[in-house]
């Protein structure tokens, strides 16, 4: 199969490399169709990990199910499914706690909880940049999508990881309809967040609107507003210019 492999600091090459395979009763074969670039992969792509040469990457991965194991019961052959970043068995501590990305078994390395796909310290799995993916315990982490998967596969894909990481941030922030909520952060996942908080319920919970509708403002300071040796005043600068009082603020610049 065709892959994106890492061949040192950046320096990516599309190459041939072993088929993917059911390799335990319990695994899933994925055909991939999409799969996503996520901003992570660029701390492996730069060469400021130690991810290994020769491996694949991608962690954001949508397919289409192509052969199961004997002990898989919930996916079938035929089935769309989206498959989330972290791999976790489903049956230890951890996962039975709903704290999957820190799953027990599923890493190798004693000293290490939690496993990824084809990402550093993560595991041995290889990405899903590619033809195709087995995932492990592949009724526990595979995603099945409705019958509309194939027509949305560009949106469901991002159910994966970077939609759930942007809305992930409006918990822990406690969000609430009616609140003010700055995202600080304009690239993907910033935008995930703001979508995330503009559809965890159905009225707008960020007050203001610009001209096209949206419940969103973007507040981008001009240079001259925000003094050089004054990087610390930042903040106050902000609320000189823009005096609203917000009651959640999202930290997604990476």
């Amino acid at each position: 199969m065709k892959a994106v492999v890492y061949n040192g600091p950046r320096d990516v090459i599309v190459k041939d490399m072993p088929d993917a395979k059911i390799e335990r009763p319990t695994d899933v074969l994925v055909k991939i169709t999409s799969t996503n670039i996520c901003g992570s992969d660029l701390h492996m792509y730069e060469g400021r990990t130690d991810f290994e040469k020769g491996r694949i990457f991608g962690h954001e991965n949508l397919g289409e199910v192509v052969e199961i194991g004997n002990a898989v019961d919930r996916i079938k052959v035929g089935d769309i499914v989206c498959v989330p970043f972290n791999i976790g068995c489903g049956f230890c501590r951890n996962c039975e706690a709903g704290l999957t990305a820190f799953c027990l078994t599923t890493n190798p390395d004693p000293n290490m909880a939690g496993a990824a796909y084809g990402f550093a310290d993560m595991g041995p799995y290889p990405g899903g940049q590619a033809e195709y993916l087995r995932v492990p315990y592949g009724d526990f982490n595979c995603l099945r999508l409705p019958e509309d998967a194939r027509e949305k596969e560009h949106d469901y894909v991002m159910v994966a990881d970077i939609f759930p990481t942007g809305w992930h941030a409006t918990e822990l922030a406690g969000v609430k309809v009616g609140d003010s909520v700055v995202v600080y952060g304009s690239g993907p996942v910033g935008l995930m967040s703001a979508t995330a908080v503009n559809s965890s319920s159905p009225s707008p919970i960020r007050r203001g609107a610009d001209k096209s509708g949206s419940s969103t403002q973007r507040v981008r300071p001009q240079k001259e507003q925000l003094p050089s040796d004054q990087n610390c005043t930042r903040q106050g600068k902000i609320h000189e210019h823009h005096p609203s009082v917000a009651q959640s603020s999202l930290e997604s610049v990476g």
